[in-house]
């Protein structure tokens, strides 16, 4: 059975350019990850970028996302806007 991670995507700070990567807790081996444009990447984006990394969404699962204040209890403070999905590696494929 494939394991399963939680992939997130994020706009990058900084640059403004939106991050997918997919986190592997418990490991020294370094995060897969695709960088993107400054545009929010579209869902079929997001789809082919994990298949590239050897990634599927697992079945039934939904890009869920969320917004947080850069300043923690100030409403008037930019937001953070990043979604996560659960995902597994594809077959044939070792993470």
């Amino acid at each position: 059975m494939p394991k399963e991670f939680t992939a997130q995507i994020a706009v990058r700070r900084g640059c403004g350019r939106w991050r997918l990567y997919v986190a592997l807790l418990n490991t020294t081996a370094p995060w897969p990850e695709r960088m993107f444009n400054r545009t929010v990447p579209t869902f079929t984006q997001r789809t082919e970028a994990l298949s590239a990394l050897g990634y599927e969404p697992v079945p039934d699962a939904t890009w869920t996302w969320e917004e947080h204040g850069e300043t923690h209890g100030d409403p008037s403070s930019p937001v953070f806007l990043f979604a996560s999905i659960r995902v597994r590696s594809r077959a044939g494929v070792v993470a």
